[in-house]
């Protein structure tokens, strides 16, 4: 059984990755929130993996995961949640990632408008989640989540923009890793552009 995988990033794909370790290239499953965190091609990177059989036809798949915490969240959605196979979960790990601790939260305070907003479920689909899921969510570390994505959001929305303007992502990406560090905190993604930009033009 594979756990995790170390190794180079090959590619992006539409699903998620390809990762060589030992030789072999894994095409990995990710959700979007992850995807977007991802470094540049050719860095090493290294993600959590749960295999999944297909229920028609026998093949394994793989979803990675950069955090345990997602991982966490993903079993739970995949093991409780009634027709949730491992595509659907990782579907609902995208929008739960938007905040673990405040999905853990609504679910444990059975907070059914929160859960509709996060999701867009109707009311009767939420609550079906809450009941899925009592008694799930009170083991599970998300201490310190949302402010971590919050935090991955930002930057990498600053990165996006400054590809956007023509500069090459991996100069994009060490720009926006000093301004975030001459920032300090928790910058916005306009705080760390604004900062990139200066760094970049020589001035920062």
């Amino acid at each position: 059984m594979i756990v995790s995988l170390r190794g180079p990033l090959l590619e992006r794909t539409e699903e998620g990755c390809v990762v060589e370790a030992g030789g072999v290239g894994y095409g990995v499953a990710l959700s979007t929130s992850s995807a977007l965190r991802l470094p540049p091609v050719g860095e090493e990177i290294r993600l959590l993996i749960v295999e999944s059989v297909a229920m028609y036809g026998g093949a394994t798949a793989l979803y990675g995961f950069l955090t345990d915490q997602e991982k966490q969240v993903f079993l739970v959605l995949k093991e409780n949640v009634p027709g949730t196979g491992a595509k659907k979960a990782l579907e609902l790990l995208d929008k739960a990632a938007k905040s673990f601790a405040e999905f853990r939260r609504a679910v444990m305070e059975k907070d059914v408008k929160t859960l509709v907003a996060m999701f867009a479920f109707t009311s009767k689909t939420a609550e079906k989640l809450v009941a899925a899921l009592q008694g799930k969510m009170d083991a599970l570390s998300v201490s310190g989540g949302s402010a971590a994505m919050e935090s991955s959001s930002a930057f990498e929305e600053s990165v996006a923009g400054l590809v956007s303007l023509g500069y090459r992502e991996s100069s994009a990406r060490q720009a926006a890793q000093s301004a975030r560090d001459v920032l300090g905190g928790r910058p916005t993604s306009q705080d760390i552009l604004r900062e990139s930009l200066k760094h970049l033009a020589g001035r920062g």
